[in-house]
């Protein structure tokens, strides 16, 4: 098995620690690359052994870990058709594993796989070692699965409550949602019975209390009748076979028939019909379905209703916001519209109990003949916009960046490695970062730690240096300068190999004190910038709404 083991482009990059790029820059430079002994002409898969020995041969540094390992034999152990089917395996035997309820097929289990799947999850846990293997299997397929964005789902498990109890996801893909969700019973469905069985073992690796269907819950509702505390949804965008016909007077339409090219108002209504009263309703939508026409009956429904509380711009798509309203209860009269989610967190909850707060717009003026409740539109209606400008420029010209006074040298040190320095003991790696310390991470650009002593998280680099042989600002800012040279995180640099000039204790000093200063006016630079883009939104604003006057 080992011997006919095969890894495509994105693997290889995995094994060698590299980008996808410098894959592509190995075939096309070196004639003696492994060719393709399988796969398509876009996606080529290659021999591992193969492989493994060129990278060896051309002395370049890497290591296949055990997870890496377990991926490519499950891979290999069938076509990709059949690769989710085989992560879902995988992951009923972690979840049985330690329970003897385990009950091995030999036509799909392989013994010599599970063995390595066993140890894996002895190093890692068993939760961890599974969402390796799902990551993987994301990456394989992310033409066909899509995966809600790790940063929107924790945003919309937020929006919803702290402690929202029983959680329904009706278009619950892989269960990303349910599990940032935090309710304590969660509920999901989704069409495709794979994935629904690897959302459904993810869940119960976590130890979540839940119930898993795979069918299509517009055409086949596994939980009709019940009402959850809250529902979150990422459900699919532009589907044209969605079962209009079929579906024609269904009783959740209660806001409207969904038009045929518009199934994402079947989701809403879906999700709204699943709801307790009161209960609250997260669902993400193309950016589109805020002001086409053939939706607008439905949208006016909704906001008469006082369903429809508040639409967000969240990373090229809407999140829709809505309430269940309560039998009686009088109707909202303002609908939230932001165009950037940075304050929706504030917002919402005060916006949930009645009160004013930027960004929300009255009804009366979005029931218009088009109902385009697209934040965008929406977002130069700032009450407070001219108030706001004033105040704003204000502060702005107080922003007064400069950069720190530096000359031409007349020559160039010599350099050493912070290899060289932890080496000699000029430069420790402490367990805890105390005052003085050097802190960088490919994301954090370095710095120098000051307060109270403090643990960081294992991603971040951490040094002490000797203050009399070397300036802890001096040396952040020669860590920050190669950080520079390699500002995305697919390319990677080793900090042991960044050159660090020979200096003086005294010039280092200085150098540091420049250092400094340059970090002082970047953030300035960027404050300023900040500043001055929402200046001209407010002023914008404000001209457009009758709230500012030109000077004369």
């Amino acid at each position: 098995m080992e011997e006919q083991a095969t890894v495509s482009a994105a693997d290889i990059a995995h094994i060698a620690g590299v980008g996808r790029a410098a894959v592509s820059n190995w075939r096309r430079r070196y004639g003696d690359f492994p060719p393709p002994v399988g796969g398509t002409a876009s996606s080529p898969l290659f021999s591992l052994p193969a492989v493994e020995k060129w990278l060896r041969e051309r002395g370049k540094p890497f290591e296949i870990s055990l997870g890496d390992r377990i991926w490519q034999r499950l891979r290999n152990l069938g076509d990709d058709l059949s690769l989710g089917l085989r992560v879902g395996r995988v992951g009923t035997f972690l979840t049985l594993r330690g329970t003897g309820k385990l009950n091995f097929d030999t036509r799909y289990d392989d013994p010599e796989l599970l063995a390595l799947v066993d140890r894996f999850a002895d190093e890692l846990g068993a939760r961890q070692a599974y969402e390796f293997l799902c990551d993987r299997y994301v990456e394989a397929h992310s033409r066909q699965l899509s995966r809600t964005p790790e940063p929107v789902a924790a945003l919309m498990s937020r929006l919803i409550g702290p402690a929202p109890g029983v959680v329904l996801d009706p278009a619950c893909g892989l269960g990303t949602l349910l599990l940032a969700s935090g309710g304590t019973r969660l509920l999901g469905q989704d069409a495709d019975p794979t994935v629904s069985c690897i959302a459904a073992q993810r869940l119960l690796l976590a130890g979540a209390e839940m119930e898993m269907y795979g069918a299509d819950a517009l055409s086949m509702d596994s939980f009709e009748g019940l009402l959850a505390d809250a529902v979150v949804c990422d459900p699919p965008f532009n589907e044209r076979e969605w079962g209009y016909d079929e579906l024609v007077g269904d009783p959740r339409w209660e806001y409207g028939q969904p038009p045929r090219g518009e199934p994402e108002l079947a989701w809403v209504q879906h999700c709204l019909a699943h709801v307790k009263p009161g209960g609250l309703v997260a669902i993400r939508m193309p950016l589109a379905a805020a002001g086409r026409r053939t939706g607008r009956r439905i949208r006016g429904n909704l906001l008469r209703a006082g369903a429809l509380r508040a639409i967000v711009t969240v990373g090229g798509a809407d999140l829709w916001l809505l309430r269940r309203p309560k039998p009686g209860e009088r109707s909202p009269s303002r609908l939230l519209l932001l165009a950037d989610p940075s304050t929706v967190e504030e917002q919402w909850p005060e916006h949930l109990r009645g009160a004013e707060v930027p960004g929300a717009v009255p009804i009366i003026d979005l029931l218009d003949e088009e109902i385009d409740l697209s934040p965008a539109r929406h977002q130069a209606r700032d009450e407070h916009a001219g108030e706001a400008f004033l105040e704003l420029r204000r502060r702005f010209e107080g922003i007064r960046p400069e950069p720190p006074s530096l000359a031409v040298s007349d020559g160039k040190p010599a350099f050493t490695t912070v290899a060289e320095l932890l080496k000699s003991g000029v430069l420790s790696v402490p367990e805890t970062v105390e005052e003085g310390d050097v802190v960088t991470s490919p994301a954090v650009p370095a710095y120098v730690h000051s307060g109270p002593p403090v643990d960081v998280e294992p991603s971040m680099s951490k040094y002490r240096t000797d203050p009399e042989r070397l300036d802890a600002a001096f040396f952040a800012g020669c860590l920050r300068a190669a950080g520079q040279i390699a500002p995305t995180s697919s390319t990677r640099i080793d900090l042991k190999r960044t050159r660090i000039p020979r200096l003086p204790i005294e010039t280092q000093r200085a150098h540091g004190e420049a250092f400094t200063r340059l970090a002082e006016f970047e953030d300035a630079l960027r404050e300023a910038a900040e500043s001055g883009l929402e200046l001209v939104r407010l002023g914008l604003a404000g001209l457009t709404e009758g709230q500012l006057i030109p000077e004369n």
